[in-house]
């Protein structure tokens, strides 16, 4: 996977097909007609959700990456919704399940990656489901959480912070 593979091999604009100047991960400029974009980290919002008894809901990822990997819900914020708006609609995508945000956890990145990671804390007064995203759905303990098992790595550290500071 590269950085950006929106620019990897682009060599001409893609307004008027002249010669383009990349800036390779960062951005393209026209000379010509005076296009220009500027690449981003894409914002992921991810919720940590806590069942009534006090139990985390983790879900085993249906899709790629990390397909059959434990994580909490998230996805990418869509353009014209809030970071918040986006963890919400994650965890009914993914979970089927409505949650209530209580705090930031903490927004992790890192430089080799195309992605700020934005993890709230939530609560659920339902119990979550199976879907196509989720293949199995289970409440962990601190003690239970299957730490060798999780998909990616912001999900180790952000649940260390939340049970850290709670």
């Amino acid at each position: 996977m590269t950085l950006n593979p929106a620019l990897e091999d682009v060599r001409f604009c893609p307004r008027c097909a002249a010669e383009a100047n990349v800036s390779y991960p960062h951005s393209i400029r026209c000379p010509s007609c005076g296009y220009g974009a500027y690449y981003n980290p894409k914002p992921v919002a991810v919720a940590i959700t806590r069942a009534p008894d006090g139990r985390l809901w983790l879900m085993r990822r249906g899709f790629q990456p990390q397909r059959g990997r434990w994580s909490m819900p998230g996805g990418f914020v869509d353009l014209g919704e809030s970071v918040e708006d986006a963890a919400r609609r994650e965890a009914r995508e993914e979970l089927n399940l409505d949650i209530e945000l209580s705090h930031l956890v903490g927004v992790y990145s890192r430089a080799e990656d195309r992605v700020v990671i934005i993890v709230y804390a939530a609560t659920a007064q339902e119990t979550p489901e199976v879907t196509e995203e989720a293949l199995e759905v289970k409440a962990f303990t601190k003690a239970d959480i299957p730490w060798d098992e999780l998909a990616f790595w912001s999900d180790a550290l952000s649940l260390r912070e939340y049970f850290d500071g709670r």
